[in-house]
């Protein structure tokens, strides 16, 4: 068996597997290193060894990332521990004095100290006995330590700290060097001793750090003496309760001073909060190093400290503008404090995810209504727009920002009144949000901006006529678009939003690193100046304007089609009914299709004065009526059921007008350029059904038709007498039975 087949089982890393099953392998007492690699490598190539190098780093990497994330998680519980042991190493000290001094006094006790046991002595010999210890001179050990703790003492009381810690060195010094030599009682009651004032001159240390008059200097030297009477602990949490104190008593001077709850007051509270934090970790790194007792303690005050600056924020600054709108307030408040808060990086705190959770969302509320104010702003324009085109007003936030970004035709677009509103509304927003583009809110930014376009597309399709609804979502009235001028403005609006305006204005919404270099040439190609952001964000919204299309398309086809009372003007009728007179009619393409070819004359006219150079949106737009008129006939089941099983069938003048129906369309079409192959197809294949229901009857429908030339010429014909470039004088239509019978002749 290879390597890497025998660590299957030893390390799996499938997502089945928990770390510790992965380690269980390795945790037993009868574990050997060394036979374990010599069996796995004894038949092994390089190749497995690799493997299993590979799979053992990938282990050590789990365990690094499981460890981490577990102190992450658990940093009150450790502080809260590490506390704990403090204090019981503290209680043990005090109980090993206590434990000591007892057995110094009971060791003396058994010595007798010099004086003869009770039981050998009567009365008389213990009053001796006592006069004996009065009339005894003191040792000179014994007068050092009377004079050392009555010093000790004087100084305490004077508060002589650093004559103080001198002397509690010195009788430490004393009782180490003299340990074996002074007698255990007096030993014991040194110690006791400098244990007893260490900890008076701890508190008095303490008591006068915590005083507001104190500076920094003060509380950094008192903090530094408690640390250096073994107390770090009480050090480290008496270091930052007073820069706690000294924070509260600042906001509170901010809060009285008058000020007004925006970004003024917002800059001064989160430089004051971040600056204090910043502040109390340098001391704390300065005085206590990167234990990680006092690094834990120090993020969790940090992060308390966070989350009250974030509730201040809530509270007086972003609570409000964020429910009504402010989105513009909310943003600048936010950017400036993420601005604070990213300063305090270099001393290796990363708050800015404590505060992100609190404001994000602040920031999604303000955006959500701002997007509702962009919706009823404009549906309060929409239901009294005119529709009429107009510039910009000069110097309006539209001009300025878009041409700013290095379209010179930008300025020169023209919009109705509600569009123009849209426009200056979704660019405020654009320019509110970019300021927090680093906090990743450009994508609910993205998604709101297509979410208020779709709403006032949907505006512009109720103000088409007869739109199947006549109110938006509020319940407001949309005024009306008459005419076809008013209609393609509809169009207008919004093809130029979602292929122009919207997109640029999405810029300020991308990371800095992905908008327009300064000196980005105006002449670069509108390719290059795209980003995948803003390709996907203008297909989304052409989406919408297809759909405006749409209607527009259904709507003047609709006119078209049928009558004011409902009858359908394209039926079957016209083209059976032809062949019951004898005569041969006079060859011209129906009326439905002759207004068709107006209609698209005028749309095409209009809409090329207001798109200009945009000339591809008008041909998709004639491409996409003709197409309309087109499948509604191709898929007619009433005209096809008469067509091909009613009791008329057609006859030769009812199938030459239908197939010169079909080629005039196709003739308009191509002289004016917007002949897909879609709208060919869709032609064709009407054609070809036509024929099949002739030559289902035995009749070859070929044989009944004259040459191709013949509908085009007559096409020719019809399109200068509609357009006015011809007159019927001047133009001469032969008979298509004349050509057929010319080419019968030429047969023959």
């Amino acid at each position: 068996m290879s390597l890497a087949d025998s660590n299957a089982g030893d390390l799996d890393f499938g997502q089945e597997v928990t770390l510790g099953d992965k380690l269980k392998g390795f945790k037993s007492s009868g574990f050997d290193p060394e036979n374990y690699v010599s069996t796995k490598c004894r038949t092994t190539s390089e190749k497995e060894i690799k493997h299993l190098v590979t799979c053992l780093l990938d282990l050590k990497k789990a365990s690094a990332e499981e460890m981490r994330k577990s102190v992450y998680a658990n940093y009150p519980s450790f502080i809260r521990v590490s506390r704990e042991i403090s204090d019981l190493e503290g209680q043990l000290v005090a109980l090993r004095n206590l434990l000591s001094n007892r057995a110094t006094i009971i060791h003396t006790l058994a010595e007798g100290i010099g004086v003869e046991p009770m039981s050998s002595s009567g009365p008389g010999s213990r009053k001796n006995a006592s006069f004996d210890l009065e009339d005894r001179e003191p040792s000179e050990m014994e007068v050092w330590l009377s004079q050392y703790m009555d010093n000790l003492n004087i100084l305490l009381a004077e508060r002589r700290v650093d004559e103080a810690l001198a002397s509690l060195d010195e009788g430490e010094r004393v009782a180490k060097e003299k340990r074996s030599t002074m007698p255990t009682m007096l030993l014991s009651s040194l110690q006791a001793t400098i244990t007893q004032q260490r900890q008076k001159l701890a508190d008095q240390i303490a008591e006068s750090a915590c005083q507001p008059s104190s500076s920094g200097a003060e509380l950094r030297s008192s903090v530094e003496i408690i640390k250096r009477l073994g107390d770090g602990p009480r050090a480290h949490t008496l270091l930052l309760n007073s820069h706690h104190h000294k924070l509260q008593s600042k906001i509170q001077g901010i809060q009285t001073s008058g000020s007004t709850y925006g970004v003024a007051y917002t800059a001064a509270l989160s430089q004051l909060v971040f600056s204090i934090i910043a502040q109390a970790s340098s001391d704390s790194l300065a005085i206590f190093g990167d234990q990680p007792l006092y690094t834990s303690e120090l993020v969790t005050w940090s992060v308390k400290q966070t989350n009250t600056f974030a509730n201040l924020m809530k509270r007086h600054v972003i609570g409000s503008p964020s429910a009504s709108g402010g989105l513009r307030t909310v943003a600048e408040c936010v950017q400036i404090s993420m601005g604070h808060c990213y300063l305090l990086e270099a001393h290796g705190l990363a708050l800015a995810p404590v505060l992100l959770r609190h404001f994000r969302p602040c920031v999604e509320q303000a955006l959500n209504a701002n997007l509702k104010r962009i919706e009823q702003g404009t549906a309060a324009l929409a239901a009294a727009d005119d529709w009429s085109l107009s510039f910009p007003p000069v110097g309006s936030r539209s001009l300025g920002t878009t041409a700013s970004l290095g379209s010179s035709n930008v300025s020169q677009l023209k919009l109705s009144s509600s569009a123009h509103r849209f426009n200056v509304l979704v660019q405020e927003m654009c320019e509110d949000v970019g300021l927090l583009r680093s906090l990743q809110f450009s994508n609910r930014a993205m998604e709101g901006l297509v979410q208020v376009f779709k709403s006032y597309v949907h505006m512009l399709v109720n103000a088409l006529p007869g739109s199947s609804e006549t109110e938006n979502l509020e319940g407001r009235i949309v005024r009306i678009a008459e005419d076809e001028t008013q209609q393609i403005a509809l169009l207008n609006n919004a093809y130029l939003l979602a292929d122009e305006l919207l997109p640029r204005a999405a810029i300020k919404l991308l990371p800095a690193q992905q908008c327009l270099a300064p000196d980005t040439p105006r002449r670069a190609s509108e390719k290059q100046l795209r980003t995948p952001e803003q390709r996907e964000l203008k297909k989304q919204l052409l989406r919408f304007v297809d759909q405006l299309k749409d209607s527009f398309c259904r709507k003047h086809a609709l006119n078209l089609i049928f009558t004011d009372d409902g009858g359908a003007r394209l039926n079957a009728q016209r083209y059976l009914s032809m062949d019951e007179s004898l005569e041969e009619p006079e060859w011209f393409p129906s009326p439905i299709y002759q207004e068709l070819f107006v209609k698209l004359c005028t749309v095409s006219s209009l809409a090329s004065k207001m798109f200009m150079e945009r000339q591809k949106f008008t041909t998709l737009l004639l491409i996409r009526l003709t197409e309309t008129v087109a499948l509604w006939l191709s898929d007619e089941q009433s005209f096809w059921e008469e067509v091909e099983h009613g009791p008329k069938r057609l006859g030769p003048f009812g199938l030459r007008q239908f197939y010169l129906d079909m080629q005039f369309i196709i003739v308009f079409a191509k002289q004016g350029r917007y002949l897909s192959r879609s709208l060919r197809e869709v032609i064709q294949g009407i054609i070809s059904r036509v024929m099949e229901s002739v030559a289902a009857v035995d009749t070859d429908p070929y044989s009944l038709l004259p040459e191709d030339d013949w509908f085009t010429n007559t096409g020719q014909v019809a399109i200068k007498m509609l357009t006015g470039t011809d007159t019927l004088e001047n133009v001469e239509v032969t008979s298509p039975t004349a050509s057929l019978s010319i080419v019968s002749q030429g047969s023959n």
